[in-house]
């Protein structure tokens, strides 16, 4: 494990943890910690991803989180896994 995936898993705690309540359902919540936490932990969370960018699709869509603040939550969790950065 290294530090930069170490630091994208904090700023994705720390999002769900200000934003969380506010943004999310604690459903949606889980979703995006699930794939945080699997591709952090297990270091194997693609379907935990793909499900993550897809919640994030839709609440951009629905106008709910604006399309940077969308992006830059996937960012970090992709940032997660042991291919960070790669989506």
């Amino acid at each position: 494990m290294d530090n930069a995936r170490s630091q994208a898993y904090g700023r994705v705690v720390k999002t769900l943890d200000e934003l969380g309540n506010v943004k999310l359902t604690p459903d949606e919540a889980q979703i995006i910690r699930n794939a945080a936490d699997a591709l952090f932990f297990d270091g194997d969370g693609y379907d935990e991803l793909a499900a993550a960018e897809d919640l994030v699709q839709q609440l951009v869509d629905a106008g709910r989180w604006t399309e940077e603040s969308g992006h830059r939550l996937v960012d970090d969790v992709a940032a997660c896994g042991p291919s960070a950065g790669v989506r």
